[in-house]
């Protein structure tokens, strides 16, 4: 994966409301399409930082884990400011961050890397313009070769497309489950998709447990006056949560939550170029 200061490639992230199973979504789309031969970097921009033990790394090591948002000499390195340094001084706008896979990243599998990103999102840490650059040009200046992805598990709630991390991007999941407060969230992230044009839009519906829920689903957008996009819906299944935090044997486990991860799979299989 090298580095040029364009957007091409093909980048997928999942937004939504905190706790509705994004991270355990990305996770089990980076095993189906390492499986299917792509060559992924997962990178986890959630504060919670949990993607790496869905995807097998063992707690005890998660957890030494520094996210890049933390590796303040790097960012000085890149950016030319320190930082929470404040706005003054030349801020390098397109950093080059050809080397930030092979520094910071961590290889899980032949065809599979995971990247911390971490989050900006800390109290009294003064102008975070330097972080909030480098994240940015992490996500929209590597670029990728056919065959190469980018997925992104992003911060709860839908305050990350401010900072335009995800501008450039040519798919968002909008993960939510069969609640208002959820709904509201996955609208309003859809409304800041489009408006940072992101081109694929699909809507997963996590935790159905019947054609009730699925009709709230349906009678909210409607009610919204959002124009839906594609939506999956992923049936409540609670064996997850016995199986979970890694995902890989979700997927050797059968079910209809699995054909529902498979369906969604195939769908944004076709998309990719």
């Amino acid at each position: 994966m090298k580095n040029k200061a364009d957007e091409s490639g093909f980048r997928i992230a999942v937004a939504g409301k905190g706790g509705v199973g994004k991270t355990t979504l990305i996770a089990l789309l980076a095993e189906l399409l390492t499986s299917s031969g792509y060559q992924v970097l997962a990178a986890d921009e959630d504060p919670q930082m949990n993607l790496a033990v869905s995807l097998g790394v063992p707690i005890e090591e998660a957890e030494k884990i520094i996210p890049l948002s933390h590796n303040k000499g790097y960012i000085q390195e890149k950016t030319g400011a320190k930082p929470g340094s404040g706005r003054g001084g030349l801020l390098r706008l397109n950093p080059n961050v050809d080397d930030v896979v092979e520094r910071f990243g961590f290889r899980l599998k032949p065809n599979l890397s995971l990247l911390a990103m971490g989050s900006v999102d800390q109290a009294a840490a003064g102008c975070l313009c330097p972080e909030n650059n480098l994240l940015k040009a992490v996500m929209r200046f590597i670029v990728l070769k056919p065959g190469e992805l980018i997925l992104v598990d992003t911060p709860a709630g839908p305050e990350h497309f401010g900072r335009g991390v995800l501008k450039g991007f040519s798919l968002l999941l909008v993960v939510t489950e069969p609640t208002l407060t959820a709904l509201q969230v996955a609208q309003k992230s859809m409304v800041l998709a489009r408006q940072l044009s992101i081109p694929h839009l699909k809507l997963v519906v996590n935790k159905v447990q019947g054609e009730e829920d699925r009709n709230r689903v349906k009678a909210f957008m409607k009610k919204s006056g959002f124009d839906s996009p594609a939506t999956h819906f992923l049936p409540y299944t609670p064996d997850l949560l016995a199986i979970e935090p890694v995902v890989g044997p979700i997927l050797a486990e059968g079910g209809k939550f699995t054909e529902s991860v498979q369906e969604l799979f195939y769908d944004v299989k076709m998309l990719i170029p």
